[in-house]
């Protein structure tokens, strides 16, 4: 019998931050397991998961992912799933990681991957100035925003500007570091 389970990263928003809304990886990969998600692990504190699950139509496993942990953590948590073949389609895109933009070596510590949890509308950053943003430089491709962070996250104008609102999704943040470590994790299974 062929085994019908999809791989996933399930990357959770607005967690363990700052300390506020706690969710412990421990209770994250029961309340996984319970919702029917096999070989679960997690990454760090933030809610980054690596798992197998059978459901391939992704809305219906992310509102029963989103249901599930939203009852264990005893708040709403938006859930941003992506398989392992749009993972590493992703990490193969990436115009920033391997220095293109810049013509050299580029820190991977200012490189970071927005994931929506929809595609944008087209022209999404049409009225952005991105000029004013500079050294800062952004890429959208498919459900993904890329961007490149001379400063950082913290202090940058441009990551502050594209909202949830923005955007027209649900997003969350993860920098080239963990984006590396989740597809090694996929690759690991």
């Amino acid at each position: 019998m062929q085994n019908r389970s999809v791989d996933y990263v399930g990357l959770l928003r607005g967690i363990n931050v700052g300390g506020k809304h706690s969710l412990p990886m421990a209770s994250l990969r029961e309340t996984l397991g319970a919702a029917g998600c096999a070989d679960v692990r997690t990454y760090i504190q933030s809610g980054n998961t690596v798992f197998r699950h059978e459901e391939r139509d992704e809305a219906k496993l992310r509102a029963t992912l989103e249901a599930a942990i939203g009852e264990t953590a005893g708040f709403a948590v938006p859930v941003v799933l992506r398989t392992a073949d749009e993972w590493a389609a992703t990490v193969a895109a990436n115009p920033y990681a391997g220095g293109a933009s810049s013509g050299g070596d580029v820190d991977p510590k200012t490189v970071h991957v927005v994931f929506l949890s929809e595609a944008p509308a087209s022209g999404v950053l049409d009225g952005l100035d991105l000029g004013r943003f500079a050294p800062e430089e952004v890429t959208v491709i498919g459900r993904e925003v890329h961007l490149l962070l001379p400063g950082g996250i913290g202090r940058s104008k441009l990551a502050a500007a594209l909202t949830d609102r923005k955007l027209g999704a649900v997003a969350t943040v993860r920098n080239w570091n963990t984006v590396k470590k989740l597809q090694a994790m996929l690759a690991d299974r």
